[in-house]
């Protein structure tokens, strides 16, 4: 009994500490960020918000399903003493306009294409983490002058789904399922995309706890499944032989979400090794004690990487 006590209390001591430290948000503008943001207004009316860290030879980073700019926060931190690292909220995300996006990847593509226009940047590397790699990917397919390179963290596109593979993702995700997600849920989802999550990514799970009570949540919770029918809707993989740019692709090897456990087999390694073999220019790094979001985890490591393959 009194063992039982104890761990009620832990448990009870631990549900306070999370809610001390969920930020409290009218709008997801209200989100604390870890650099100063800036906003641009496209020429289609759509607002992109974005850090803007450091001069030299531009970087875009671009965020993964469900994500935000600050996800880069320790690879800005480790790179913009030698390059210029931008990173954006896309269109839906963060602290840019919400609204009832198409959010196919082409679309993303164009936003990306538009947003570098806005900047006057004619030409950048383009880093992307998990949906944020295929939208790299599409956009050197359809804008093959704009990208010096791609710097690819655990991309999607790499792995393939058969159609009815593809009808499944199309039909698992919905608006009311992303808002009602539980603080659990919430906390046991953002884990799973770490091999050992650090103190120093609370914020991701604080953060989207607090997103629940935001005006604009509800845009938010659109805007997921959406992306979702984006990414399976403009599959990448067969159109990587046109990607003639270098390519650094960088995966963990303790990635829970790559392979999809649930419709395929085989491990991580041997999907970016079957993805960078489709592309003429490309060098694949698997990086050990690392899950999905291996930029954030092994940051000093990555930002070793994204160094050397830049230099």
């Amino acid at each position: 009994m009194r063992n039982t006590l104890f761990l009620l209390s832990l448990l009870l001591l631990s549900s306070c500490s999370w809610s001390q430290k969920v930020p409290k948000v009218q709008t997801f503008d209200d989100i604390p960020y870890p650099f100063p943001t800036q906003k641009v207004e496209l020429e289609t009316g759509e607002t992109v918000a974005y850090f803007d860290e450091g001069k030299g030879e531009p970087i875009i980073f671009i965020h993964g399903l469900g994500s935000y700019a600050p996800a880069w926060k320790n690879n800005i931190a480790g790179l913009k003493d030698r390059y210029r690292c931008i990173a954006i909220d896309l269109p839906g995300y963060g602290k840019s306009s919400k609204g009832k996006y198409e959010a196919s990847m082409t679309y993303y593509a164009t936003i990306v294409k538009d947003f570098m226009a806005a900047l006057g940047l004619e030409k950048a590397t383009l880093a992307g983490h998990s949906m944020g790699g295929q939208i790299a990917m599409t956009t050197a397919l359809s804008y093959p002058e704009k990208v010096e390179k791609l710097v690819l963290v655990a991309p999607a596109g790499f792995e393939t789904f058969h159609k009815g593979e593809r009808q499944w993702f199309r039909e698992v995700l919905t608006p009311t399922g992303v808002k009602l997600t539980t603080v659990d849920q919430i906390k046991t989802n953002i884990a799973w995309n770490f091999y050992d999550m650090p103190e120093d990514a609370e914020f991701m799970i604080t953060d989207r706890i607090a997103m629940r009570h935001a005006e604009d949540f509800d845009a938010y919770c659109y805007i997921i499944p959406e992306c979702v029918k984006g990414m399976v809707d403009e599959p990448v993989f067969d159109y990587l032989p046109q990607i003639e740019q270098p390519v650094l692709a960088i995966f963990g090897h303790q990635d829970n979400l790559i392979p999809n456990r649930f419709l395929n087999g085989g491990t991580t390694e041997s999907i970016g090794q079957k993805g960078v073999e489709q592309l003429p220019n490309a060098t694949l790094h698997m990086i050990d004690k690392a899950g999905h979001f291996v930029h954030y985890e092994q940051a000093q490591v990555v930002n070793g990487l994204i160094s050397d393959f830049l230099n």
